[in-house]
């Protein structure tokens, strides 16, 4: 028996556990022939034995051969510079730490709400991250809302379907996040404090199973037409690295309900942070021009891509209290950044801009940007340009993350808030480059200027709990004209959104971004000064969050608290009618006057009808039941009195 036991040494695993503050959820390490997690949640398996590993020296696979475990807490207070969930986020976890006698290094992470890992390395000059592999292996029975994509060149404008787990297999690749609902509980699989390395995607094994796979280091890139650069061959390899490197968090958040995902951070509190004096970071809206084409009517002059019509946006957002506007593509050539078309005075708008207090934040391709980023951002700062709208990277591998970095820091350094388009999923940068406010990666209003069959108010209500999850989104609300299912189509100049003028003014309560666009044309807004109202206070950055309801793709209500005290209610619905009741006590004491825009009684037939009722007192003891139309919703501000 003593000869038999000393064969299976080297086989049996040693176990390490790291266990959530709360108790609830453990993450647990075995070594054996590779490094293996599990995740527990209540008491439950969430994530069976799924094997992990990492191949920094060459192409053969490494031993295993654990050191020293150790453990800590960590237990503190972030205060984001635009938040778009809390004011302030309780950062507490237990952390465990294993290092490997091959120079890897395992850190383990459990919060109350999610768990994580990440590898560091340890080496000394020039190498190669060969692979990295990592296997999660949920339940056949699970559902996944898995954002398929075609191939690595993509802009991350997916859709979020439900499917199978099981029916997700090796041909279907995904990039994240990716939402697994397991048994009534929820898991969301993503990654953060991406930096220096490639994105990770997945496929599936048809087994309930989700594999990692990445995009390899270009090795020969081809420029197609004025903003494309694709890449045609690939190194067999992820990365190049010198010295120690810390890669990114691979994390589970984990919640008990839908609800709990709209009030996750992890995504954030995962991220590096920064030592860096941002305080001259401004959040707030934005006038868009490039989903309305720049369409102002009702006007004196030819409207286009000129003087004349910006200065009619900057007088727009003047009057209503916007912080900025957008000039999109067109106020330059594509590939020539540093110059001005001939029918844009740009130093007489920007002149108009500043006596109106209105900032302007400038479109560039980035490739143009690319080749002069240096030269062009000092040009903007000079012209006294408030931030960029970057667009068309459509790439995560390492070139491509290292480029948003470099465009981050360049920004900073000038004070340019940015605006990443074409862009992949958020993964932290916003938390050490506080001025990178917000992204696109994300099928927001552009996709109905054409006929997108992903776009509805299912699609809307499905986005909360998965794309936002990771981060801000650009998803660019606010359109005025509006369509029922069978009235809407496509126009783009005048592009219209699918259901209720209601659904588009809640979208400003429930979801988030410190830059959030008012998409539409400015002579629209003018005529409809009840929803300005509204969309001229409702803030872009919140300080609390309540969760009055919520089912992923289907409905959900919240309130937010704005940093003046007022509250504001936001409630969305799929194409099904549905009626809420909202539990007020979050208010607390006092009595509170309310003004709501409220889906019209006709707004099923026509979906502009909205009804906005004023002055309504209410309490934290009294509930209100709000009835949403088809693809409706509504919005509310409280004052307390």
């Amino acid at each position: 028996m003593k000869y038999l036991f000393c064969l299976l040494l080297p086989a049996i695993a040693s176990a390490q556990q790291v266990t959530s503050p709360d108790g609830r959820t453990t993450i647990t390490l075995t070594v054996a022939n590779a490094p293996t997690l599990t995740v527990t949640h209540n008491g439950k398996t969430l994530l069976d034995p799924s094997p992990i590993g990492l191949q920094p020296d060459s192409a053969a696979a490494p031993t295993w051969k654990p050191g020293k475990f150790t453990q800590q807490k960590g237990d503190g207070i972030l205060h984001p510079l635009a938040p778009v969930k809390f004011a302030s986020i309780r950062d507490h976890y237990n952390e465990g730490t294993l290092n490997f006698k091959n120079g890897l290094t395992l850190v383990l992470r459990a919060y109350d709400n999610g768990v994580a890992y990440r590898w560091i390395i340890h080496r000394k000059g020039d190498y190669k991250v060969w692979n990295e592999s990592l296997h999660l292996q949920f339940h056949e029975n699970d559902t996944t809302w898995y954002p398929l994509e075609e191939s690595f060149y993509s802009h991350n404008e997916r859709a979020f379907n439900p499917h199978p787990l099981d029916s997700i297999g090796p041909q279907q690749l995904a990039s994240l996040p990716v939402l697994i609902k397991s048994g009534g509980t929820d898991v969301y699989f993503t990654e953060a404090d991406l930096y220096d390395y490639a994105g990770l995607w997945v496929t599936g094994d048809n087994k309930g199973g989700l594999n990692a796979t990445f995009p390899k280091y270009p090795k020969m890139l081809q420029k197609t037409g004025d903003r494309d650069e694709k890449v045609l061959e690939r190194e067999n390899y992820i990365a190049t690295a010198k010295d120690d490197k810390v890669l990114p968090w691979r994390l589970l958040a984990i919640e008990d309900n839908d609800a709990g995902l709209l009030t996750n951070t992890l995504v954030y509190q995962l991220s590096r942070g920064t030592t860096q004096d941002y305080s001259w970071v401004t959040p707030g809206k934005v006038s868009w021009d490039w989903w309305n084409d720049n369409n102002v009517y009702d006007v004196d002059f030819r409207a286009g891509i000129n003087t004349a019509t910006y200065e009619y946006y900057v007088d727009f957002a003047a009057k209503y209290g916007l912080k900025y506007i957008i000039l999109d593509e067109g106020w330059s050539p594509v590939t020539d950044i540093l110059k001005v078309v001939p029918d844009i005075d740009m130093q007489a708008l920007l002149d108009h801009a500043r006596a109106k207090n209105v900032g302007v934040i400038l479109w560039v391709a980035w490739r143009a940007l690319d080749e002069h980023l240096e030269e062009a951002l000092d040009l903007y700062a000079r012209w006294g340009v408030k931030g960029i709208k970057v667009d068309f990277m459509q790439r995560d591998d390492q070139l491509m993350v290292n480029y948003y970095e470099r465009v981050a820091k360049a920004a900073a350094a000038r004070h340019l808030l940015v605006d990443f388009h074409g862009a992949y999923k958020p993964t932290g940068l916003d938390r050490q480059y506080p001025n990178c406010l917000t992204r696109e990666g994300v099928a927001g209003n552009e996709n109905l200027k054409w006929n997108d069959p992903r776009m509805g108010p299912k699609h809307n209500l499905t986005l909360p709990f998965t794309r936002m999850v990771a981060g801000p989104m650009d998803f660019t609300p606010g359109a005025m004209l509006n369509a029922t299912k069978n009235d809407w189509a496509t126009s783009f100049s005048n592009p219209m959104s699918k259901g209720t003028r209601c659904q588009q003014l809640a979208m400003y309560v429930v979801y988030e971004s410190p830059l959030q666009m008012l998409c539409d044309n400015p002579t629209h807004y003018y005529k409809e000064p009840e929803c300005m109202d509204f969309l001229s206070t409702v803030p872009a950055t919140w300080d609390t969050t309540v969760v009055l309801h919520a089912r992923t793709g289907d409905y959900l209500a919240l309130a937010r608290r704005a940093a003046n005290g007022d509250w504001y209610i936001g409630a969305m619905t799929d194409w099904t009618p549905r009626d809420l009741t909202l539990d007020l006590s979050f208010l607390g004491p006092g009595t509170w006057k309310m003004d709501n825009w409220q889906d019209g009684l006709n707004a099923d037939r026509n979906a502009q009808d909205f009804k906005r009722v004023q002055g309504t007192t209410v309490t934290a003891t009294q509930p209100l039941t709000i009835h949403l139309a088809p693809g409706g919703g509504y919005a509310a501000r409280l004052t307390k009195q």
